[in-house]
């Protein structure tokens, strides 16, 4: 009985290391999410047109030159935003999976997590010069979030899998 007690007491080093790797890297990605909505117009241009101009040379190199030019800045900035927010729905489901045994009936902490985050993300752009805040970037950063955990689960369910058919073998 007493080494039943310890053991929950005392979580496993993988449990632990999960919990650091997975928080950091969130924390990382908002980090990053937030440092792209203080850069000035200028700048987040000129980032964005790389960026732009980069997928239009993928898709002129796989042999779809009509698509490249269809490619707009507005459809990249708007794929960047679903983009950010799908990678944090991703950590944000992972992080609730190290830090509770029922991350399914808590699906809404991370959901709500991604959407106060792209809350303030769009407030921040409002104090950045040339930038501006808009309610439907919001509803695609929320969108990109709930993607990112539906991911997740589905990678979680894999892993689990994955993990039974080890065992039996």
């Amino acid at each position: 009985m007493s080494n039943l007690i310890k053991k929950e007491q005392h979580p496993s080093p993988w449990l632990i290391a999960g919990r650091v790797a997975f928080t950091l890297a969130l924390i990382g990605c908002i980090a990053f999410i937030f440092s792209n909505s203080m850069k000035i117009a200028s700048v987040s241009t000129v980032s964005s047109g790389r960026v732009l101009t980069l997928l239009q040379a993928v898709l002129r190199r796989l042999g779809h030159p009509a698509l490249a030019q269809r490619l707009t800045m507005h459809i990249v900035r708007k794929m960047a935003h679903f983009c950010e927010y799908t990678l944090e729905g991703f950590l944000l489901m992972l992080c609730m999976r190290v830090y509770t045994r029922r991350y399914v009936r808590h699906i809404s902490v991370p959901m709500l997590g991604g959407v106060l985050t792209a809350m303030a993300d769009e407030t921040i752009q409002i104090y950045s010069p040339g930038r501006s805040s808009q309610v439907t970037d919001v509803w695609l950063d929320s969108a990109g979030v709930l993607a990112g955990i539906l991911i997740a689960l589905v990678f979680m369910a894999l892993c689990r899998m994955l993990f039974h058919r080890c065992n039996k073998e």
